[in-house]
């Protein structure tokens, strides 16, 4: 198998485990997970979905753009260069004070902005394939 094969193989087999992962939730945090992963598509359809960490859905492009995480009463999207993100929607809850990361933490009931957090995806892409990054 070569390479490019392989990786393509890593990438189905991620995606599936990203599958099983917001069905086995079968709650809102498997549907909030979903739209997320969703969006995040819409907004850089040649984004690359892996599993880091043994579970941790993360999507990439030219490096890490966000994971998506889930606990009892949120599913958090951490932005591996969100410090350094533009954000003038103001969508980062979380993680406000490191010099590197931010997140957004969604609760039941919550409204995602679609548009907003798309812009945010955009962005982060924007960075990771820039010159100098």
């Amino acid at each position: 198998m070569t390479r490019m094969t392989s990786d393509a193989a890593d990438n189905a087999s991620a995606s599936q485990r990203i599958d099983a992962k917001i069905a086995a939730l079968g709650d809102w945090r498997g549907e909030t997970l979903a739209r997320i992963r969703k969006i995040i598509h819409q907004a850089d359809p040649e984004v690359i979905e892996t599993v880091k960490w043994g579970r941790v859905p993360v999507w990439e492009h030219a490096g890490i753009l966000t994971t998506g995480e889930t606990y009892k009463t949120a599913v958090k999207m951490t932005f591996a260069k969100g410090a350094s993100l533009a954000d003038p929607s103001g969508l980062f809850n979380s993680s406000l004070d490191g010099n590197t990361r931010r997140a957004i933490d969604f609760h039941q009931g919550d409204t995602i902005d679609e548009e907003a957090l798309k812009a945010l995806i955009r962005a982060a892409v924007a960075l990771n394939t820039s010159k100098g990054v």
